[in-house]
């Protein structure tokens, strides 16, 4: 099995606790609610808590293979390397390269909120000026980027103190939302029934806008090089992540179908929680839950960055993109080079993004195009699982079920949800989803006939792996003697 051992990230710098903070901020509740909420009851009307329901459980699925994926393989390419070492290297790329693209995507799709959430806490009239909303989101972008080329404990600092206040004030909401008495419509049990949806067509393009809701959680798998007992912790708190922001996600999902009118989040658009928080707090709510979204927002680009320039430094690393991706600076152990790229991608992605029209036009293709690459990604990790595992499913049934076919649900699902939707999409959307992957192409040729060994690669076996790891012991590097190359895992 190929190492990771000394190829320049800090190792242990994330505990347990912390990885989890990273898979619930990698999600992005706050930011996920007002983003997408609007966007996914123009999909399929009041079934958004079916439309959560049912695309959590077969990406339930996609995190079971992740954690089990982790285990015989820590890399900092995540999919990128697991899938390129069980199906075929081209489909690895690929992977990687969808998480890179729609990654670099959200940093615009992320930033323009932040943008207009901060001006509407000036002024609500300079909520709506795209330019200006794009200037101050790229500058919110800025500052996490500073704060991740600074080093992983500073993010992870960075990211408790976000996350934190975040949690808190979504959850006293949840409470909140409970105990009000108002209501526009009246509750119904049919919101969660599948026969809500517009034939398969509506239900695969609900499932896609609820995957991007989940998005993010993998930002664990991206960081296992820098975790502490990486094997074990990535995988468990991707699922406890996942569990705790379903749980958010239908809360609110419900709260919006029950206290405000189809015109009202029809209307409301990326200001939904805002409208929200009024309804249930008159004056002081609504303020509150901006200051929520624009935490989270803040929070899920600082992930999304690790993600990407994690991704990125993997290739670099490989070869299979420039070698200098794969460069780490010498104080503060990051992928410099990646970080400062990927910046500048997304620089001139904002610019393209203040002329594209309005904040809630951007982000609805946005949203749509980033479902595309993610079904793409993790449902080619739900297959890898299931290869790289397939000696050992038959010894029990919990392999045969936790390794074997909820995976392959989960892989199956986003497959089908990626074909079945292309017809749904707009022109925009297909453009930047198909687009950004028929794009990675150019490259994968280039370097696949450079001779890259990445496109000889070991295959990855679940047997094999598991013993090499018993003979091992741990997987995650002990941290070189000396002060400036301490562990700083932060867990309680």
């Amino acid at each position: 099995m190929r190492t990771t051992t000394n190829r320049g990230l800090q190792p242990n710098v994330l505990g347990t606790f912390d990885t989890i903070v990273m898979a619930v901020a990698g999600s992005a509740p706050a930011y996920s609610l007002a983003a997408t909420t609007a966007v996914l009851f123009g999909a399929v009307g009041y079934a958004g808590p079916a439309a959560l329901l049912y695309c959590a459980i077969p990406m339930l699925g996609i995190v079971l293979a992740y954690a089990r994926l982790g285990r015989i393989d820590v890399n900092a390419g995540a999919g990128y390397s697991w899938v390129g070492r069980t199906l075929h290297p081209f489909l690895g790329f690929l992977s990687g390269w969808a998480l890179v693209f729609a990654a670099t995507v959200f940093m615009v799709a992320g930033s323009l909120p932040a943008g207009s959430l901060t001006l509407s806490l000036i002024d609500p009239d300079l909520a709506a000026n795209t330019p200006l909303a794009a200037a101050v989101g790229a500058g919110w972008f800025l500052m996490m980027l500073l704060v991740v080329l600074g080093g992983a404990r500073l993010t992870v600092r960075a990211q408790l103190v976000m996350s934190g206040v975040e949690m808190l004030i979504l959850l006293a909401f949840v409470l909140a939302a409970v105990a009000h008495r108002g209501r526009a419509t009246a509750f119904d049990w049919s919101w969660f029934a599948l026969d809500r949806f517009d034939g398969p067509q509506g239900f695969a393009a609900g499932a896609l806008i609820a995957a991007f809701y989940y998005w993010g959680w993998d930002v664990t798998s991206n960081l296992s090089e820098e975790t502490r007992d990486s094997r074990r912790t990535a995988g468990l708190a991707a699922l406890v992540g996942v569990g705790f922001v379903f749980v958010l996600f239908e809360a609110f999902t419900v709260a919006v179908n029950v206290l405000l009118s189809a015109e009202e989040i029809r209307t409301a658009g990326p200001n939904v929680l805002a409208v929200l928080g009024q309804e249930i707090w008159p004056g002081v709510g609504g303020k509150l839950l901006v200051v929520a979204v624009l935490l989270s927002t803040v929070a899920t680009l600082e992930t999304t960055l690790l993600q990407v320039t994690r991704s990125l430094f993997a290739m670099g690393r490989d070869r299979t993109l420039p070698a200098a991706l794969g460069s780490v600076h010498r104080r503060w152990n990051t992928p410099w080079v990646a970080i400062v790229t990927v910046g500048g991608a997304a620089l001139v992605m904002f610019a393209a993004a203040a002329a594209a029209g309005s904040v809630q036009s951007v982000l609805s293709d946005a949203v749509a195009a980033i479902g595309l690459q993610i079904a793409f990604y993790y449902g080619l990790a739900g297959i890898a699982a299931v290869v790289a595992y397939k000696s050992l499913l038959l010894r029990s049934v919990r392999n045969l079920v936790l390794g074997g076919l909820w995976p392959l649900l989960g892989s199956g699902f986003m497959l089908w949800a990626f074909v079945e939707s292309l017809g749904e999409l707009s022109t925009t959307a297909l453009a930047i989803g198909l687009g950004g992957l028929l794009l990675g192409v150019v490259p994968l040729v280039v370097y696949w006939r450079k001779g890259s060994d990445y496109y000889r690669p070991a295959r990855l076996d679940a047997v094999r792996a598991l013993a090499a790891n018993r003979d091992s012991g741990p997987a995650t590097p002990r941290a070189r003697t000396g002060d400036h190359q301490k562990s700083y895992a932060t867990d309680f």
